[in-house]
């Protein structure tokens, strides 16, 4: 669903039967999103823009991920484009709790390790979230 295009959540969640989430591209501010947060259950930043694989990470797009942690700290939020090994700390440690991950994984000689490397990163920073409450 997108913003721009229809503004109630509650019956796309009715319709669908299932969990509703928002994504905002770069350029939209993440106040956007704000006055649904409480209605959905995940949120997409977007950390390139949508459309191509092997963009490079938009490491300007964590304070998204950061503030809307600290509004919504039961949200599930996810980051999608150029997350990798070398991105992947600064999107838990932003409040990153799911991760999409393609180019990564694709040019990897070993994806297992490059899957397991991400959830231990996200879980480790969950854990230290948790332990700083």
């Amino acid at each position: 669903m997108r913003l721009s295009y229809n503004n109630r959540v509650s019956s796309v969640r009715g319709f669908f039967r299932s969990a509703v989430g928002l994504a905002i591209k770069p350029g939209t501010t993440v106040e956007e999103l704000a006055p649904w947060a409480n209605q959905i259950d995940m949120a997409l930043v977007m950390t390139v823009e949508p459309g191509f694989g092997g963009q490079k990470f938009m490491e300007d797009m964590m304070p998204k991920v950061s503030w809307l942690r600290s509004q919504f700290p039961s949200l599930d939020i996810e980051v999608d484009g150029g997350v990798g090994p070398e991105t992947i700390h600064k999107c838990a440690e932003a409040g990153a709790n799911m991760i999409v991950s393609g180019s990564a994984l694709i040019a990897s000689d070993d994806p297992r390790s490059v899957i397991a490397l991400l959830r231990t990163a996200v879980a480790e920073a969950i854990q230290k979230r948790s332990l700083d409450r």
